[in-house]
């Protein structure tokens, strides 16, 4: 017998955030996320999505065994962007190898969206494109790069069987030292030589004016990518709530900004891939030797992930956004780092999805927001 009950207790937000450990415990290429920072994603007292927002999780257990989990979320603030009100997600979804429990962890998630006066669920997101979102359906061979996401393939093939249809697939570009175009980074410092004529430059961040900064990359944030679909702007509150978390892993050679005539019109982030140690970090758990792992291991990091990248629309088509690549990897490979993931890439943006062709980089993995209508 299958049950679905909702999270109320602190025990039972243990165990759903716990439930992934069970389910990947054979998985090689599995990556534990950190308990602390999952615990804090789902407080609602600490994430700034809960002002504006709200969600519910659930637990399904067969045979007083928990098997399954998703949250259901209705997200204000994306509907009032996108000016549609019937709009619902659903996100955290994980489930053993039974198709039947994925269709009352799915049934729950409808019946929720009834409740809330919802049509349509989009998902997995958790709680949004800000966050991680995505379910794999192409790349399982290899261990997901940091704060992105993996899954084993029976879970396309429930969501499918049980109605949901394409919406987006979102690409994850590999960019190896090896295969990477030589003539490309060249080439883009050429570009950067002929920007600077028309007073626009490259930097990097200035860490010692952070906050600064970080307050002019939301507002080019916010400006670049709001024609994209799937995107709902950042509040003031979640923007300064990633940065802080980012602050403690951001490499100023990897954080990168362009500026004309000292106005911010563009900016990309790159970050350690600290899946490289995540993944022998047990449960997640820092303590007792969590974090003596995480301390130690941090500087010998080989591989980065291009994490964010955009442009003002008035600037793009300049090669801005090659200079960036291109000046990542220059400084990667500096660095020591062999390989990088630019990701994720919505499918339908030509213009950044051409910039990684026309360096060599190569689709390594795809992800899928699956869509349902709900009858």
């Amino acid at each position: 017998m299958i049950q679905v009950k909702k999270v109320e207790t602190s025990a039972e937000l243990r165990q759903f955030i716990d439930l992934p450990h069970e389910l990947y415990a054979n998985d090689k290429n599995y990556v534990p996320e950190l308990y602390v920072g999952v615990k804090a994603l789902l407080n609602r007292k600490e994430n700034p999505f809960f002002q504006h927002s709200e969600a519910d999780w659930f637990l399904a257990y067969k045979d007083n065994k928990i098997v399954g989990r998703i949250a259901a979320i209705k997200n204000n603030n994306y509907n009032a962007f996108v000016e549609d009100n019937s709009i619902g997600f659903f996100g955290f979804f994980e489930t053993i190898e039974d198709y039947e429990v994925a269709r009352h962890l799915f049934d729950t998630a409808v019946s929720w969206m009834k409740s809330h006066g919802l049509s349509t669920i989009i998902g997995p997101e958790n709680f949004s494109t800000n966050d991680t979102c995505g379910m794999l359906i192409d790349g399982y061979n290899t261990p997901p790069y940091a704060m992105m996401t993996h899954n084993p393939p029976f879970y396309n093939l429930f969501a499918e069987k049980y109605g949901f249809v394409k919406k987006m697939d979102l690409l994850a570009y590999l960019l190896k030292k090896e295969t990477i175009s030589t003539k490309a980074i060249n080439l883009a410092g050429k570009v950067e030589e002929r920007l600077k004529k028309s007073n626009i430059i490259v930097r990097q961040i200035d860490m010692k004016r952070f906050d600064e900064e970080v307050e002019m990359i939301r507002t080019v944030y916010n400006s670049a990518w709001e024609k994209n679909w799937g995107f709902v702007p950042m509040t003031d509150a979640e923007f300064r709530h990633l940065a802080k978390d980012l602050k403690q892993i951001v490499n100023p050679a990897f954080t990168l900004i362009a500026e004309h005539d000292g106005k911010m019109i563009g900016y990309s982030l790159a970050i350690p891939n600290v899946n490289e140690i995540f993944i022998k970090i047990k449960r997640g758990r820092l303590f007792p030797t969590g974090l003596l792992k995480l301390l130690w291991n941090k500087n010998k990091i080989k591989t980065i992930r291009v994490i964010t990248l955009g442009i003002c629309e008035p600037y793009r088509k300049m090669g801005i956004e090659v200079c960036f690549y291109a000046r990542t990897m220059d400084q990667a490979m500096k660095q020591g780092i062999h390989s990088a993931e630019a990701s994720w890439i919505l499918e339908n943006n030509t213009m950044m999805n051409q910039a990684l062709i026309n360096i060599k980089a190569e689709v390594h993995k795809k992800y899928r927001l699956y869509e349902y209508k709900i009858q």
